[in-house]
């Protein structure tokens, strides 16, 4: 977390449960479009299905969503191995439309000279690198290249929306 004064720290230091409930809240509304699955990670069964509305978690900054709160249990027992399967299917949903990606460290194009592109899994959003040297500058100061990233975004579906009249 970040703050803006020592005044603000210490408002959170006397009621951090209040100030994480809302940066959960919004790590929530921001992750949740990009969502890719359509069933628990732990059990199988449908989000949102049979068992009830489904339980979102926040862990380590992303989103997970499960079907019940036993679910939760069992994935605090492995939290590795689900996460792998989560940033499996950010990938597969997000990498075409990755395709054409500039490296938001380097600037380049990834794909091209530098070979394969490096995926990379934060806040269930999939980023690209062109090498691991620009993962490694990324995972340095992540706020300063995302930024870029959202913006890019925002470009990109002004844009979209500008184009189908929107």
């Amino acid at each position: 977390l970040r703050f803006a004064s020592t005044k603000n720290v210490a408002a959170f230091k006397e009621d951090p449960d209040k100030y994480l409930a809302k940066v959960n809240a919004a790590i929530i509304a921001q992750q949740k479009p990009l969502y890719p699955l359509t069933t628990c990670m732990v059990s199988g069964e449908a989000l949102d299905g049979d068992m009830g509305e489904a339980v979102d978690l926040v862990y380590g900054n992303r989103l997970v969503r499960f079907c019940c709160k036993s679910c939760v249990g069992e994935f605090n027992k492995d939290p590795a191995k689900y996460l792998a399967t989560l940033d499996a299917a950010v990938i597969k949903a997000q990498k075409k439309d990755a395709q054409g990606a500039t490296c938001p460290v380097s600037g380049d194009k990834v794909g091209g000279d530098m070979g394969e592109p490096v995926d990379y899994v934060v806040g269930n959003r999939l980023l690209q690198f062109c090498c691991k040297d620009c993962v490694k500058m990324f995972e340095k100061n992540p706020a300063k290249y995302l930024a870029k990233v959202h913006h890019a975004a925002d470009t990109k579906q002004h844009e979209h929306g500008a184009h189908h009249g929107q």
